[in-house]
């Protein structure tokens, strides 16, 4: 089979979320023996540093990016508002882009083009009108409510009605549009299902991110250790950690003052690289990820907002970390609570829950060997593949 991924930003290095998902389709469809080429969008946010890519992997998906200036300009934003566009979707279009996209499909065939994101949307006509292949949504998230979320918890009226009509009409197009792709793969069961509540009627299916059995890490723990690590970039994290540490940590350090709270990620912000919090060290973007994680403790992912699956809590579960979340962050994770995952919805549960991993270390261990078996026996990327390729093959056959 011969699939073109379109992705919304460089699927490698697989460096957040995101890209995690993305390289882990690229990876386990070449695995599978599949063709794979790979055109991406880069962006300010999101370079391509070719010289960065091993060989081996831009020799299997001939990787192209076309550059898309994202920045947000006001004059554009308001007639999208104006003319009741999402500017979200909008800001996707490129000329460029869709010239090369056009001559990619002038010259070769593909039975599969698998489009990241819903943001690329507008470019499905170009491939109805030049290819035959079937054409796949996968949806990281439901993108519009996301927004709302972000929306409803800004404190400035002006940006909050601001966010708001973005999220309405990133509403109105995903709705509209899931009709124009053949089939759609969400990362979780609860998006599959607000797809087809809200009116979905093409092929939807739940399929989540996938993991590579591997080392559990060598790397020492430091006792008392707790971590976040994510792309500090996307609003729902900001949220997350600004709430850790506003309404949670200074509970934990209270408690426990000898216990360490590490945050780490790309783009993190400069008043958080600035500042002096007791108990706290900001890490900002680490070289090795697995590495950072296999010498920590307990994961905290305290997310408020977003829908999809949280890859990095995957990531983490796959290491044998115990992990603490909230219901919001734990979505789309077959998980028993207080066996394999933690979960908390307000800081009084979230500062209790460390505790319950601090105080019992035993206890932290078998959460964590718990959540190891979970992930390798549910989201082992080939399995997942496999399910992958059979939902590509039930929509070429029809």
């Amino acid at each position: 089979m011969k699939v073109l991924q379109l992705c919304n930003k460089p699927p490698y290095p697989p460096v957040d979320g995101g890209t995690m998902a993305m390289n882990s389709i690229t990876q386990g469809l070449l695995r599978a023996g599949c063709e794979v080429r790979v055109l991406t969008v880069e962006t300010d946010k999101h370079p391509v540093h070719r010289d960065q890519l091993p060989d081996d992997y831009l020799r299997a998906t001939n990787l192209e990016s076309v550059y898309i200036d994202l920045s947000v300009k006001p004059l554009p934003a308001a007639v999208a508002m104006l003319c009741g566009e999402s500017y979200h979707v909008k800001r996707y279009h490129s000329d460029a882009f869709a010239r090369r996209l056009t001559a990619i499909l002038q010259q070769e065939r593909f039975d599969v083009v698998h489009v990241e994101s819903i943001f690329l949307t507008p470019y499905v006509p170009i491939i109805r009108r030049y290819s035959q292949a079937k054409v796949i949504l996968r949806a990281h998230n439901v993108e519009h409510l996301i927004w709302r979320h972000v929306a409803q918890s800004t404190r400035s009226y002006f940006k909050r009605w601001y966010l708001k009509h973005l999220s309405l009409t990133l509403r109105a197009y995903e709705m509209e549009h899931l009709g124009d792709y053949d089939g759609i793969v969400c990362i979780t069961q609860g998006d599959a299902d607000y797809f087809r509540a809200n009116g979905c009627r093409r092929p939807v299916t739940a399929i989540p991110f996938g993991v590579e059995h591997g080392e559990r890490g060598t790397e020492p723990v430091e006792p008392l250790s707790l971590f976040h690590i994510g792309a500090m970039d996307w609003m729902p994290n900001q949220e997350s950690i600004n709430w850790l540490l506003e309404s949670v940590w200074p509970v934990v350090h209270r408690e426990v003052p000898q216990a360490h709270l590490y945050l780490a990620g790309r783009k993190m912000p400069d008043r958080l690289m600035q500042a002096r919090i007791d108990g706290v060290t900001i890490v900002g973007e680490v070289d090795d990820a697995r590495r950072f994680i296999a010498g920590k403790q307990i994961n905290v992912v305290p997310l408020l907002s977003g829908s999809g699956i949280r890859v990095k809590i995957i990531e983490a579960m796959s290491m044998g970390k115990a992990v603490v979340t909230t219901t919001v962050g734990a979505r789309g994770i077959d998980y028993t609570d207080g066996e394999n995952l933690l979960i908390a919805n307000t800081p009084t549960e979230f500062a209790r829950q460390i505790r319950r991993l601090v105080d019992d270390p035993d206890y932290c261990r078998r959460v964590g060997e718990a959540a190891a078996r979970l992930v390798d026996g549910q989201y082992d990327v080939h399995r997942l593949t496999d399910r992958l390729l059979q939902f590509y093959k039930e929509r070429i056959d029809l």
